[in-house]
């Protein structure tokens, strides 16, 4: 199986502009051979940039809270028109696709972002939805809390077993070990763009994990933000005004299971970034290492791992 990152600027919070920049991403992938594809972190809808950049923490601040929501705006419901295209585009191109998406909640929790990690595949279509379990430090201003509904790993493309977590999940012991003990061959890991984010981890989870590591990560620059978005200038005035500074920089790569790189961080190019996955590779390096197997010890060591999606009340009508 070929497996990619499309690591790419962003139509910030302009979710129909960024449906064709992802469906185009599918229908080079397709072209190239590429069976698994991976799209950074809330690609769609936007990564939350400004929380690092202004003082986002202000109490009622009304610059703060047009900001969020305009954000709110460009959320997509898992039900809505983006992603029906784009699972359409993954089964037309026989793609199993990663996408990074800022989900608006539809009924309850309308009023909520969350980062949600989408699986989507070339038969089934989205099988699952992960909402990212801890927003890291400022997108707690910003994103909701997630659950453990989709910590889920799929049969993937040539019988490959393919799971994913969203940026610092990576770094959370129990959220890796739940990810290894349901089988996977390939671990996706989506972060909003940053090589010092990348550079570390993928190396240690494809050794840890004895996977295949796929790190997928974006480009943001201030010219991908629509100009009426209330804290650009602000953002822009701490970079000289420079409209074209790249605020993420990617920093996408793969590592095999023997946590060598096979593709280094590629750094502030919009390009697929491309592996292929030889499952010999994978059984060879389980020979002295597998987490979830004969290197476990389930008599000591237990992991439960909850897989109900919460919401805010459950409706009993009967």
């Amino acid at each position: 199986m070929r497996i990619a990152a499309a690591q790419a600027h962003t139509r910030w919070n302009d979710p129909a502009k960024t449906t064709d920049v992802i469906t185009d991403w599918i229908d080079a992938a397709a072209a190239a051979g590429v069976e698994l594809l991976a799209f950074g972190e809330t690609f769609l809808g936007g990564y939350p940039f400004w929380v690092d950049e202004t003082a986002a923490s202000l109490w009622n601040d009304d610059l703060q809270k047009r900001a969020f929501a305009q954000y709110l705006s460009g959320a997509v419901e898992l039900s809505g028109p983006e992603l029906a295209r784009i699972v359409e585009c993954a089964r037309d191109q026989r793609v199993f696709t990663y996408l990074g998406v800022a989900e608006r909640g539809s009924g309850a929790a309308r009023g909520t972002v969350r980062c949600t990690l989408v699986a989507i595949d070339s038969d089934a279509g989205i099988v699952s939805a992960h909402r990212k379990l801890m927003p890291t430090f400022g997108e707690r201003l910003v994103w909701g809390t997630g659950d453990g509904n989709g910590l889920r790993v799929h049969m993937g493309p040539g019988g490959v077993r393919v799971g994913g977590l969203n940026c610092w999940e990576n770094w959370m012991p129990l959220a890796r070990a739940a990810m290894y003990a349901g089988g996977e061959d390939v671990h996706v890991a989506v972060w909003p763009g940053s090589v010092r984010n990348t550079d570390g981890p993928t190396r240690f989870l494809a050794q840890e994990g004895r996977v295949y590591a796929l790190s997928a990560s974006s480009l943001i620059s201030l010219a991908d933000v629509p100009d009426d978005f209330p804290l650009k200038d602000e953002v822009a005035s701490r970079y000289g005004g420079d409209r074209e500074h790249l605020l993420y920089n990617g920093g996408s790569c793969i590592a095999g299971p023997d946590g060598q790189w096979i593709v280094e961080p590629v750094i502030g190019e919009e390009r697929l970034v491309c592996a292929d996955v030889d499952v010999a590779q994978i059984r060879a390096e389980r020979q002295n290492f597998d987490p979830s197997g004969h290197y476990s010890r389930p008599d000591v060591l237990e992991l439960r791992v909850h897989r109900r999606r919460l919401n805010a009340a459950d409706f009993d009508d009967a």
